[in-house]
């Protein structure tokens, strides 16, 4: 009396004891169709709306080349990516965590039951992707796909840099070569005034003010000072986008604030500077000018704003205007019955005399913007991978940065398409 075995389950005559056996229930579905049935991941989202076609094209073995043809280059960028975004902190984690994670090897495209890539492999597709510039472009590509969401304005940016330690070790102010492509020490101050000092480099971030969002970057070593890069960098921003953004204002804080900036961005970009003064160790405000940057008459009396004709800003007597009174009256500063005006061009001394004001709440609401660019580097520090370099060379913190920026875009674009058009601040 034999038993028959099915895939499933034990034919016996009756009054045999079955086996003492376990049989495997075969499964119903492949994994690629049981995670068709799950809610689309984080890192789902963000990689479909990434084309990195050309960018893989680019990196791709040639086809007449020896050897084996190795992993598709888009995978690897998507594993790239999804560093980033899990906060993954070694290539060494990315490849231990690829091997382990079906659900994060099919998410960046690989085959479940397959092999995944080494450590020694995204190295030297680092070097690949370091090499090109695609992976620029493809930045550029999400930004320009963003504005034609909406999402991103363009009209009003921001300008600021935020600190990047290097992978290299510290070396002590003598034994570093100062060639602007070597890191360096470097110290600014952080919200409460305190010194900061740290070695490696500055990531400098044109900034969208509606979205929050990086529209251009430069990495300098840390010691390079914030106001010799504001104008490569919005030079670049122009040049990379050739004119699809205009923006009216430029919004910067006190380390820009020097003349050559103010006059490059009114006389060159066509727009409005807000920087923030520097007093550079003065206890006094500038003559004919109160604390507030207020024009003041001969009394000491705050001259009154009346508005800007052409390159003209012109200001009138308070007395005139019945905004105080003047034990003089009007004819202390003009024998004129309109009282004493002030008209200022305000492109020759923009630093003192800027439009707007520095001295109207206009200044003020377009300056508070500023604080834009702080969120885009807190949220590229605070959810992404942005303080965590794992590679040396200038070129590799760059390629760095450029993933990071590539993944904020692409994340917000994707949170944009889930939510009402209304809430399109940055995720």
């Amino acid at each position: 009396m034999s038993n028959v075995l099915s895939s499933n389950k034990i034919i016996r005559d009756e009054g045999v004891k079955p086996p003492n056996m376990y049989i495997r229930q075969t499964t119903l579905f492949f994994f690629e169709e049981i995670i068709k049935f799950q809610e689309q991941t984080k890192l789902e989202l963000i990689l479909n709306q990434i084309d990195v076609s050309v960018l893989a094209n680019a990196l791709r073995k040639d086809s007449n080349s020896k050897g084996p043809n190795g992993y598709e280059p888009k995978h690897l960028i998507y594993s790239l990516i999804a560093m980033q975004v899990e906060k993954i902190e070694t290539i060494k984690d990315l490849s231990t965590k690829l091997k382990e994670n079906p659900v994060l090897r099919y998410c960046c495209g690989f085959k479940v039951l397959g092999s995944t890539p080494s450590e020694s492999t995204f190295s030297r597709f680092l070097k690949k992707l370091t090499d090109s510039v695609e992976l620029e472009q493809l930045f550029h590509d999400l930004v320009i796909k963003a504005k034609e969401l909406d999402i991103i304005d363009g009209n009003h940016v921001s300008i600021d840099s935020t600190k990047l330690d290097s992978y290299e070790a510290a070396k002590p102010k003598k034994d570093i070569i100062d060639d602007g492509m070597s890191p360096n020490w470097g110290m600014k101050k952080d919200t409460n005034g305190n010194n900061i000092r740290w070695f490696g480099w500055k990531l400098h971030i044109l900034c969208d003010s509606k979205s929050e969002l990086p529209l251009d970057i430069l990495i300098t070593p840390a010691s390079a000072h914030d106001s010799i890069v504001a104008i490569p960098l919005i030079e670049q921003f122009q040049e990379n986008y050739d004119n699809i953004f205009k923006p009216l204002y430029y919004v910067l804080d006190s380390a820009y604030d020097t003349d050559y900036i103010y006059k490059e961005i009114i006389e060159k970009h066509q727009g409005i500077p807000i920087i923030a003064y520097n007093p550079r160790g003065s206890f006094a405000p500038p003559e004919g000018l109160d604390d507030d940057f207020n024009p003041i008459c001969s009394g000491g009396y705050k001259l009154v704003y009346w508005g800007k004709d052409g390159d003209y800003l012109k200001f009138r007597c308070p007395h005139a205007v019945q905004k105080c009174d003047c034990p003089h009256g009007m004819s202390w500063c003009s024998d004129s019955n309109y009282g004493y005006t002030l008209k200022i061009n305000y492109k020759e001394n923009p630093r003192n005399y800027g439009y707007p004001p520095r001295c109207s709440r206009d200044w003020q609401k377009e300056y508070n913007k500023r604080t834009s660019s702080e969120r885009c580097n807190s949220r590229l520090k605070k959810y992404l991978n942005l303080d965590n370099i794992r590679s040396k060379g200038i070129k590799k913190a760059k390629v760095h940065a450029l993933l990071n920026c590539i993944t904020l875009i692409a994340g917000t674009i994707a949170v944009n398409k889930i939510v009402p058009k209304s809430n399109n601040k940055a995720a």
